[in-house]
């Protein structure tokens, strides 16, 4: 059996690689997709949040890269500087792009019942705070 580092990596991987190529349709990477969810969760969100959220995700060169091309596509608007609103036309965007997006969730998890699902989830978080802390 491979040890779990192996299959972090893999995984990451996959997901990142299926995303970015079903997203690419819409203009987006994961990486601006997480974005997106952000400024759709944070309300009048401030980079520094976005930028809070995702460190563990991404670096800051490619969530800057990611925030940019969100506001040049027309997803989101700055209503004061260093903050994030979706635009009108991002909101209709995203509903379509957040079915895409559950249909990914779906294909992901085939055959892993939610009681796995939340155990690899529970696993993975232990590890990560017995090696930060």
């Amino acid at each position: 059996m491979k040890p779990i580092g192996y299959w972090l990596n893999r995984t990451d991987k996959a997901l990142t690689q299926y995303m970015n190529g079903m997203l690419n349709e819409f203009g987006l990477t994961r990486t601006a997709w997480q974005v997106l969810s952000v400024i759709r969760d944070t309300p009048d969100a401030a980079d520094a949040d976005i930028r809070t959220a995702l460190a563990p995700n991404a670096d800051r060169h490619t969530l800057t890269t990611a925030i940019d091309a969100v506001l040049a596509d027309d997803w989101a608007t700055r209503p004061a500087p260093g903050r994030l609103v979706l635009t009108a036309t991002g909101r209709r965007r995203l509903l379509t792009v957040e079915d895409r997006v559950n249909a990914f969730r779906q294909l992901s998890t085939l055959g892993i019942t939610t009681e796995d699902y939340h155990t690899a989830v529970s696993v993975l978080e232990r590890m990560t705070h017995n090696l930060e802390a």
